[in-house]
């Protein structure tokens, strides 16, 4: 559906200020629009999503589940998951959560739990990635990784190549990364991507990280497109969340007047993950059910023979460090 141009308008004007799209004030402007649409259904639909027992990924589970799909949530904290699983259950009398616990900065224990998924169910129709941390100092995974490289990038494609064959059981698989507005300061650049413990600073490592998971949503959709799988990136928008406190608590107490709820912030995962209208097309990054330039400023912007390289660098790149990581190849 063709938006009115005076909607257009408006939502422009707002992805123009920065602060309009990213604040609340985005979805409770867009909501009114023409074209917003209620989120489709999702009965029969299984969705695993990672980081879901609190914040936006619990937000996005709880949705899910009163849409009607099972939702298969990985999360660190067991007396959260049961917690989120109690409540949903109250809402809609059915027992549509399963709890898989296990840390995602972990290669081997990504592996164990893309083993548990694949030992219980045949398809999944839904991957979500959203489990993410930014630090304020370096630290170092079991395998030796830099933390925010392991747990926004590589357990992220690892658990996305071993759930490979799942997706394409499904009808109209999809696999949604939860970015972030932090990665617009940075353009890619592999070489840097793990930081060093001299030069580490844990916001750029962390915008950088978001950085690269466009460039590897863009790359995932050339290479399994053609399987029926979309692959998409999106920003929630500056949402309160116990990470956002964690990880930049003096941003979160300015803008704690204009920040999104957990919900609002979800909302776009949800719609994707439903099949909204319009999100059939992949490599996309979304904003608020749209998709918006992943580039804002210039200097951040490869062309394209140049964003074609980099995402076939950083796939080989992926594979390369779980194998040294892990001691064991990817098939």
């Amino acid at each position: 559906m063709t938006r009115p141009l005076p909607a257009q308008i408006i939502d422009s004007a707002l992805e123009g200020s920065i602060v309009g799209s990213f604040s609340r004030i985005g979805p409770l402007v867009r909501s009114r629009l023409p074209g917003w649409e209620e989120i489709p259904r999702m009965d029969g639909l299984t969705a695993v999503i990672t980081g879901g027992t609190s914040g936006i990924g619990a937000a996005a589970a709880r949705k899910m589940a009163l849409l009607g799909a099972k939702v298969i949530i990985i999360g660190r904290d067991r007396k959260r998951a049961e917690a989120l699983r109690k409540k949903v259950r109250g809402a809609i009398d059915r027992d549509a959560i399963e709890i898989l616990i296990g840390d995602l900065s972990d290669l081997e224990e990504t592996r164990r739990l893309a083993h548990e998924i694949t030992s219980r169910h045949a398809s999944i129709d839904v991957l979500v990635h959203n489990a993410g941390a930014l630090l304020t100092e370096r630290k170092a995974t079991q395998q030796g990784i830099e933390m925010t490289v392991a747990v926004h990038l590589l357990a992220p494609f690892l658990l996305t190549e071993l759930l490979l064959p799942l997706l394409r059981n499904a009808t109209h698989p999809r696999v949604i990364t939860v970015s972030s507005g932090g990665m617009y300061t940075q353009r890619f650049k592999l070489a840097e991507l793990e930081m060093t413990p001299e030069a580490y600073n844990g916001t750029v490592a962390y915008a950088r990280a978001k950085r690269a998971q466009i460039v590897l949503t863009e790359e995932w959709q050339r290479r399994h497109g053609g399987e029926r799988i979309t692959f998409h990136a999106m920003h929630p928008g500056w949402v309160a969340t116990p990470g956002l406190d964690a990880g930049l608590p003096l941003f979160g107490r300015m803008m704690k007047p204009v920040l999104r709820t957990p919900a609002e912030g979800a909302d776009t995962i949800v719609w994707l993950a439903a099949g909204g209208a319009g999100s059939a097309h992949g490599g996309r990054f979304w904003c608020d059910r749209k998709p918006r330039s992943p580039y804002y400023i210039p200097r951040t912007k490869p062309s394209t023979a140049r964003a074609l390289l980099e995402g076939t660098a950083l796939y080989k790149w992926c594979r390369q460090r779980i194998s040294e990581g892990t001691g064991r190849q990817l098939q």
